[in-house]
């Protein structure tokens, strides 16, 4: 016989399945696919648990927002664009549904080498080994004189390049989300870290036009944020570090001046989870009000899949 006590179970007090505090319930089930199923059927056939349930709020936190004229800031790295979902975004734009794009440094390289050669991203670790890697001419050409220019009309990074690349309208100016934003008039701000992008690399680039474009456009986000209180909307994608730092601080800048910026909605979507991304968009900024959501997974599939249940909801 052992010489410890065991605990006398015969007086435990079950209690019903049907009064206990349950999470799942087969109403919240998932559909099958059916062929010939519409989007819109297939949207609502996820199932409404966990992420399924997560994703259906948050859209229909962007749709409130939408109806209710309040901005919805869409902050991307560069990969996003690199991912072919430029015109995704761009047709969410059109619409008026993002009304403000965030990009970090990379973001205009890409954007501006698809629309004016229809090609970008190239292969780092071959070009790395002879020293090519980042040398490309055009792309410091077109961005660092313009730069120049912007430093000159004092306009932030991402006007100037968006306002050169329409002007000139090259043979993909189309797919340009710098392009369209100067077009629709919707602000597209660049948050540089000085020496992280391969136009740092050559001659022209000259360092106080780029710190001075960059921190216009960092004044022009916190003017964007302003509006962004009791039911405005961020999205950050693809972006570790840059983006949700320079959020951090121009949310803080405007609260320090006075603007009632709370009670709104944020999320992070990328590949796997990040600390800044989690404390400095997601948890921080929507601690007393509001909410924060975090999405895992690729956003080749993840993004399409947010913009067409948008469209749907509002629809």
């Amino acid at each position: 016989m052992s010489r410890y006590r065991e605990i006398d179970i015969e007086n435990v007090h079950p209690i019903s399945i049907e009064t206990r505090k349950n999470k799942v319930n087969v109403d919240e089930f998932a559909s099958p696919y059916k062929t010939g199923m519409t989007f819109r059927d297939f949207w609502h056939s996820l199932p409404n648990i966990l992420e399924g349930e997560e994703l259906r709020e948050f859209v229909s936190h962007v749709v409130e927002g939408h109806r209710r004229k309040k901005p919805f800031v869409w902050m991307m790295g560069a990969h996003v664009i690199k991912c072919g979902l430029s015109p995704v975004l761009i047709d969410l734009m059109e619409r008026g549904i993002i009304t403000t794009v965030s990009l970090n440094g990379a973001g205009p390289i890409h954007d501006t080498e698809l629309a004016y050669w229809g090609q970008t991203s190239e292969d780092v670790a071959t070009n790395l080994q002879n020293g090519t890697f980042g040398m490309s001419r055009e792309t410091a050409e077109k961005i660092n004189e313009t730069i120049h220019l912007a430093r000159r009309e004092k306009l932030g990074y991402g006007e100037a390049l968006g306002k050169k690349i329409f002007e000139e309208k090259p043979p993909y100016w189309e797919l340009s989300i710098l392009a369209n934003g100067y077009r629709l008039g919707i602000p597209v701000t660049v948050h540089v870290g000085v020496g992280t992008d391969i136009v740092h690399q050559h001659p022209n680039a000259d360092g106080a036009a780029i710190g001075e474009a960059s921190l216009r456009d960092f004044r022009i986000l916190a003017g964007v944020l302003r509006d962004l209180g009791h039911g405005g909307v961020v999205a950050l994608v693809g972006s570790t570090v840059i983006l949700p730092e320079v959020f951090l601080k121009a949310l803080t800048v405007v609260r320090n001046i006075g603007y009632d910026v709370r009670e709104f909605y944020t999320a992070n979507f990328d590949m796997i989870r990040h600390y800044r991304p989690l404390v400095n968009v997601v948890q921080r900024p929507t601690l007393d009000a509001g909410k924060g959501f975090q999405f895992v997974g690729h956003h080749e599939i993840l993004i399409p899949l947010l913009a067409a249940a948008i469209l749907e909801e509002l629809g």
